[in-house]
């Protein structure tokens, strides 16, 4: 989504899917890598003096909030954590009122919901800048720290084969938006009945059309370790599906990422191994493969904060801060 002005002032973006980085997703992976090399350097110490990110998040996080709160905090801004248990959101006061009045005070929010509803219903109503923190359809800034981790390791994406082994859920559908933005091929493999969004395969379809990726839907993983580049998984219960953990856990017994899954599929002999963290070791990865040579899953979240970095300073420095990137 590109940026727009109106009376010499910036009218807010927000970031509630991968599809709102669409037109720069790119430029913002090589300015998080930039930032990265930079990150002891001075430049940009100062850029976002002066204002204050907010975080409301409906579900626990240790990478997303730590990487926001760093990156307001390494560009000269401030970050606020507000917790449910402190505010009114869900107890009286609707998300739409609860945006209203917050964005009145702070430079922009990063919102972290049960639902995707709740997170487009809170954009709406807010002022300022919304940066969907995860939700349950998309996780875009993981898709962005995974995207930039995938380029400095592999150097682009073309050509590269992206393997996903598991739940068809929020980071699976950002991964694979991603891919068909950047031109990487994507292959998940889902039991029947986990399979991703079909409305998110469409949309990934689409762009691909453009962009030279290929779009796969499987249900061996085999099929999709093959030969791969980037082999990534994720937990089988996401939070809020703790109810179906007995089902998910014999629905996926044979998706687990493991040495005998890799023999028999032959991935890339440097293949990337990754998982946006956290584990559950012995579950959906052994501790053989997150262990491994191959794992750059510290690495990969690592770079949450300079991705976290790059997308502030995106969206709230000053125009005439960027003339020198």
């Amino acid at each position: 989504m590109p940026i727009k002005y109106r009376k010499g002032r910036r009218m807010k973006r927000d970031i509630l899917s991968v599809l709102d980085m669409a037109s720069d997703f790119s430029e913002l992976i090589d300015l998080a890598i930039k930032m990265k090399k930079e990150r002891t350097s001075s430049k940009y110490k100062n850029a976002l003096e002066g204002r204050t990110l907010g975080m409301i998040f409906e579900k626990p996080s240790t990478r997303t909030r730590v990487s926001l709160e760093v990156a307001m905090q390494e560009l000269g801004g401030h970050a606020m954590y507000l917790n449910l248990n402190d505010i009114h959101l869900g107890k009286g006061e609707t998300v739409a009122d609860t945006a209203r009045v917050v964005s009145r005070m702070l430079s922009a929010i990063a919102y972290r919901a049960y639902r995707h509803e709740d997170a487009l219903s809170f954009a709406k109503n807010a002022s300022v800048p919304v940066i969907n923190a995860l939700d349950d359809i998309e996780h875009p800034t993981q898709a962005l720290a995974d995207y930039m981790t995938i380029k400095e390791k592999k150097g682009g994406f073309k050509g590269i084969k992206v393997s996903f082994i598991g739940d068809g859920n929020n980071v699976a559908h950002s991964l694979m938006l991603g891919a068909a933005l950047l031109g990487a091929d994507f292959y998940i493999a889902s039991p029947q009945g986990y399979e991703p969004k079909q409305e998110i395969v469409e949309k990934a379809k689409s762009l691909a059309k453009s962009s030279g990726a290929t779009i796969n839907i499987v249900h061996s993983p085999e099929e999709a370790a093959r030969g791969a580049d980037v082999i990534y998984t994720d937990v089988w219960v996401s939070m809020g599906k703790e109810a179906e953990r007995e089902n998910r856990e014999k629905a996926f017994a044979k998706y687990q990422v493991n040495a005998d899954l890799l023999s028999r599929a032959e991935p890339n002999k440097d293949y990337l191994f990754m998982h946006c963290l956290p584990a559950h070791r012995g579950k959906e990865v052994t501790d053989e493969i997150i262990d491994s040579k191959n794992s750059v899953v510290f690495d990969q979240a690592e770079n949450r904060l300079h991705t976290a970095k790059a997308l502030l300073y995106t969206l709230l420095s000053k125009e005439d801060d960027k003339k020198d990137i």
